[in-house]
Formats: C-alpha cells, sequence, structure tokens
C-alpha cells in the first residue's frame, strides 16, 4: 500500500514537471533555498519562540519602523561627554582639600602659641609637630598668621615703667661721701634731706619745704645719716660728725633729745620698734634704747672699718650690717651688751657693702650690694646662710630696694653707669634702666604708699620715680596683707 502511494506521488510531480518549463538550476537552487528556510524557520520557532508573541517569525514586514519625526515615549538623555563633569569634581574636591590643609596648618600654629604662651617652650616635649614647620614658618602666607596670633593670644607680661622722673629737685651742697645716709622717707610723706650742716623737709603731698634745723655755718661739723622712726612719722634721728645722735620732732621743730657713746661720726642709722641703732666709722654698732636715761643698751664689735649700712628686717628679729671692710654680717636681736658673735659673716664681697634690703615678703631673704670693684647684688637665706644668687650689676652699688606691691628689686649705682636699675625676682633680669643723673647716685628712699622712689646723686638734684605704679585693687589688698602681717609679727613679740 505505502509503495502505491509513492509511485502516485512520483507520477504527479513528473506531469507538473512536463506541464512546466523550468530551468534546471534554477530549480534546483530554488528547491534547496526553500528547503533551507524551512529547517532555518523551524529551528527558530524552537529556540527563540516567546510565549504570547503575536508577530510571525516569518514575516520580515511586522516589524514597525521608527520615522525620526515619529512620537517615542523616551525620556531625554543629554549627551555630557563635552561637559568633562568628572574632571571639573576632581579640581573642586582638589582645591578643597587645599583649604583644609591650610585651615589645619594654621591650627596648629595657633595651638603651638597657646602652648608655649601657657606652658613655655620645651625642646624635649611638643605637644604639637608641624610637618612641613619650616616651610611654613619662613613662607610669606604665614607672616600675618603669626603676627596677628601673637598679638592677639601672647599676654603683655612687662608692665609699663615711666623712664624720666616725675620731678627734680635741687640738692645744693649735697655732701658727696658714698658711705653717709643723707635722706629718708618718712610715713607722713615727708622726706628729710640733709645738706652739709642743714637738714630740710619736703612735705611731698603739698610741695612745701620747711629747715628742720641748721649746726651752723661757722661750724665745722656736718650731718651723717638720718632715719625717720617707722611707727611714728614725725620722729626724726639725726647722727652727725660730733659723734652724736639726735632726736627731733618734725610737726614742733624741737630737739627732744641727744645721745652719745660713740667714738667717731655716725653714718648709719636703723630702727627696731623703740630701739635705735648706729653704726659708727670705728666699726662699732651700739643700740639705743629711747625711752631711758641710759640709751646705751647693747654693742656689737665686729667689723674692723666703718660701718656703712645698717637695716633691721622687717619682723624685728635679724639685724644686717654692712661695712668698708667687705663684710656683711647678720646679728640677733639680743640687746645684750656681751653680745658680739653674729649669727652670719658674708665674705663674698669684694668692695664696701652699703646697700642692704630685707625682702618684705619673705623675711629670712637679704640682698646686698658691694662696691666699685665688686658691683655684684647677692641674695642670702639667713635662715640657713647660704647664698641664693649673684649678679654682676658691672657698676657701683650705693642702695638697695625691695618693691612693696611687685616681686621687684631697684638698685641705685655710681661709677660708671649712674643709674637705677629695677630687677625682677627670682630670675634677676633687668627690667628697666632709669637713666638720668650726671654723676653717681648716692641714695635712695621709698614712699610710703610704695610707688615712687626718690634717688640723690653728686650732681646735687633728687628725682623722683614713679616707677612701682599699682592698680586700687592690687593696692589695697596688699595694704591688707601687710597689716595682718604687722598685726601678726607684734602679737609674736608681745608674747615672747
Amino acid at each position: 500500500m505505502l509503495i502505491l502511494k509513492m509511485e502516485n506521488c512520483r507520477k504527479k510531480s513528473i506531469s507538473y514537471s512536463e506541464h512546466k518549463t523550468i530551468t534546471p538550476g534554477l530549480s534546483a537552487l530554488s528547491f534547496n533555498n526553500v528547503k533551507c528556510n524551512v529547517n532555518r524557520t523551524d529551528l527558530k520557532k524552537i529556540l527563540f519562540k516567546t510565549p504570547n508573541s503575536k508577530k510571525s517569525a516569518f514575516c520580515p514586514s511586522a516589524k514597525k519602523k521608527q520615522t525620526p519625526g515619529g512620537f517615542t515615549n523616551d525620556r531625554y538623555i543629554p549627551n555630557r561627554v563635552v561637559s568633562n563633569m568628572e574632571i571639573g569634581y576632581h579640581l573642586l574636591h582638589s582645591k578643597n582639600s587645599q583649604d583644609e590643609d591650610r585651615e589645619n596648618q594654621v591650627d596648629q600654629v595657633k595651638r603651638k602659641l597657646i602652648n608655649e604662651t601657657c606652658n613655655g617652650i620645651s625642646d624635649r616635649a611638643k605637644v604639637l609637630n608641624l610637618h612641613n614647620k619650616a616651610d611654613w614658618e619662613n613662607s610669606d602666607k604665614s607672616a600675618p598668621y603669626l603676627n596677628s596670633l601673637v598679638n592677639s593670644v601672647k599676654k603683655n607680661t612687662k608692665r609699663y615703667i615711666s623712664p624720666t622722673p616725675d620731678r627734680i629737685l635741687d640738692a645744693p651742697d649735697f655732701r658727696n661721701d658714698f658711705y653717709l645716709n643723707l635722706i629718708d622717707w618718712s610715713s607722713q610723706n615727708n622726706l628729710a634731706v640733709a645738706l652739709e650742716q642743714d637738714l630740710f623737709l619736703w612735705n611731698a603731698g603739698s610741695g612745701e619745704i620747711s629747715q628742720l634745723f641748721s649746726m651752723g655755718e661757722q661750724n665745722s661739723d656736718y650731718i651723717c645719716s638720718t632715719s625717720w622712726q617707722p611707727s611714728k612719722g614725725n620722729i626724726l634721728a639725726v647722727g652727725n660728725s660730733k659723734n652724736t645722735v639726735e632726736l627731733w620732732d618734725a610737726n614742733t621743730q624741737t630737739c627732744l633729745r641727744q645721745m652719745k657713746s660713740q667714738k667717731s661720726r655716725i653714718g648709719s642709722l636703723s630702727w627696731n620698734n623703740f630701739i635705735l641703732t648706729s653704726g659708727s666709722r670705728s666699726g662699732e654698732i651700739h643700740h639705743h634704747d629711747v625711752r631711758v636715761a641710759q640709751h646705751h643698751v647693747g654693742t656689737l664689735k665686729m667689723h674692723g672699718q666703718e660701718v656703712c649700712g645698717l637695716k633691721w628686717s622687717n619682723n624685728g628679729r635679724h639685724l644686717a650690717s654692712g661695712g668698708n671692710d667687705n663684710l656683711a654680717l647678720v646679728w640677733d636681736a639680743n640687746y645684750s651688751v656681751e653680745t658680739s658673735q653674729p649669727l652670719h659673716i658674708f665674705r663674698e664681697h669684694t668692695a664696701a657693702v652699703k646697700a642692704l634690703a630685707w625682702c618684705p615678703w619673705q623675711n629670712n631673704l637679704l640682698a646686698t650690694g658691694g662696691g666699685s670693684s665688686d658691683g655684684h647684688i647677692k641674695l642670702w637665706n639667713v635662715s640657713s646662710g647660704s647664698l641664693i644668687q649673684s649678679i654682676d650689676s658691672m657698676s657701683q652699688i650705693s642702695c638697695l630696694l625691695w618693691s612693696k606691691y611687685y616681686k621687684e628689686l631697684i638698685s641705685s649705682h655710681g661709677y660708671s653707669t649712674n643709674q637705677l636699675t629695677i630687677w625682677r625676682y627670682p630670675d634677676m633680669t633687668p627690667m628697666s634702666d632709669l637713666i638720668g643723673h650726671h654723676s653717681r647716685v648716692l641714695m635712695m628712699a621709698m614712699s610710703p604708699d610704695g610707688e615712687m622712689v626718690v634717688s640723690v646723686g653728686a650732681d646735687e638734684t633728687l628725682r623722683l620715680w614713679r616707677c612701682f605704679a599699682v592698680d586700687e585693687k592690687l593696692k589695697k589688698s596688699k595694704d591688707s596683707s601687710i597689716v595682718k602681717n604687722q598685726s601678726s609679727t607684734t602679737l609674736s613679740r608681745c608674747i615672747r
């Protein structure tokens, strides 16, 4: 049956080819193409058939062609190739990083300056380190930052000291003698000045000048020393070349009494409450009790030459003496006649020791100054007798004074600088030089308020320097502390 069907199909194909003329090559090619297309189409249907597909794989014209003017639902996407967005983003962020680095460097410099101002410069331990320190500090950009930071952050620790005197007074016939002490300032604001045989008083408040007494022009004697009683500002002790100590009342201008026990001129005086101590050219130191008739209550013998400096400590427990024998001695407050051995003997000076000053806030601190061939300021601890510090002033030292409100020391100098110098304690660095005298400065005295210093020189002038001016708040606090210390010292003295 199958054979018959195949035979019928063959006959039909032959009959069809007989009725239609077809080129053999073309017919074979068309047959092959049709067969190939049928096979490729079947393969596509198997491999690329998608569900719910309405388009025929055999119809290439089924796809819609898009025209340039046709409507489309896609959003517009601009072409940003020519905008260089990546380069711009990179440049923007690189600029910000440079500004941040610069701000960080400025911040580090600021912190460094604040740290140095508060804690000082430390070479071993540094809190902050700049990576480009040399480049930053030496660059022109750092200069305005550093200048502004220094001006705004750093504290001006150096106070202003006027380099010129407030007032200049004439002192004609002032005796040019290094070993004498011829001026002193009282608690009632009266300045005593000895001019050869005459003694004058100048009231600093009113400016009034009065003569207290005169030894007489015909007399060859002269005044050698002056000293006001601290608690009573109207009692003045005067030593002269007649080996006599006189007590004068400045209010009544009368001589209260005369005390004579020394054998030579009396060039130095110092008070300790009711005890007046005098030093003479013979080297002896005498204690005088001004309350009793037998005033001579004690003698101190150690100096071999003239005693040119005497100063009782603020608490009244020690007496410092300086002489032309280059010795500085510290004595106990013992008024016994048999007392002759000092507590401490300081032999480090190489010239006469006239300048003596006790520290007002530290009772065991003593400052001494040497003459022309020495020129050293020495600080001593009288409790242990040890030398704390020594400073070479390169000039003769005639007087030393401690400030009441600042931790400072002022010194007056003779040959060859003829000036006043203020030193900062405890490092003892010079703060200011007060220049004005044309010859050596012989003596200084401090005003009762502690703000002014008067100096007298061989040029016969008195110059008043406002070198320790203070604020009212600081002055009140210091005065209250001084009153407390004085009351406690008086109480302890009464108990003893």
